[in-house]
């Protein structure tokens, strides 16, 4: 067990998704200094982002003189790996990338976009986070989220329990209820 492993074991991951999509305000939201800083204070010591279709890149870091290590890159095959060893997942506001992380049970910071129109995906998140389930955030919000959050203050979604919230969103949706 050297020096490596210590290291290894005291990482903690901040893994940031934007799906498929651009999401170019999130990432600049992540790459800002006063984010970095405070994911840095909270004892994070990498942002990892997967920054999809967008044209902003962040600034790479090795995480030199005690400072955040980052990286990114656009797609993967898959994420789940990068989930399931994130200590605090940021993501879009898409229904797969919440319940995945949800799933695992990783403590969220669901982003909205609110470039997208008829954003239907909000009410979702918006939801969610009234269950204190996960943290709801917008791009010039998401610094004041990450300083306040208490993730013990998170209830874990109870796997299977997604009927509930499928309903409220139907019928503000308008559709009838089954």
């Amino acid at each position: 067990m050297g020096d490596t492993d210590e290291r290894r074991k005291c990482n903690r991951t901040a893994f940031v998704t934007v799906g498929t999509t651009s999401f170019d305000t999130l990432v600049r939201a992540v790459d800002s200094r006063e984010v970095k800083e405070e994911l840095s204070k909270r004892g994070y010591t990498h942002l990892l982002i997967q920054m999809g279709r967008g044209s902003y890149l962040p600034q790479k870091s090795t995480g030199e003189e005690g400072s955040l290590t980052v990286d990114y890159f656009t797609f993967s095959s898959s994420i789940a790996e990068n989930l399931r060893s994130a200590s605090l997942v940021i993501s879009h506001a898409g229904s797969g990338s919440i319940f995945e992380t949800l799933r695992l049970g990783k403590p969220l910071i669901v982003v909205v976009n609110e470039d997208l129109m008829d954003n239907h995906q909000s009410e979702l998140a918006e939801e969610l986070a009234d269950r204190t389930h996960l943290f709801c955030a917008r791009p010039q919000t998401l610094y004041q989220v990450i300083a306040a959050m208490s993730l013990e203050s998170l209830i874990p979604y109870p796997p299977g329990a997604a009927s509930p919230v499928a309903k409220r969103i139907n019928r503000f949706l308008g559709f009838p209820d089954d």
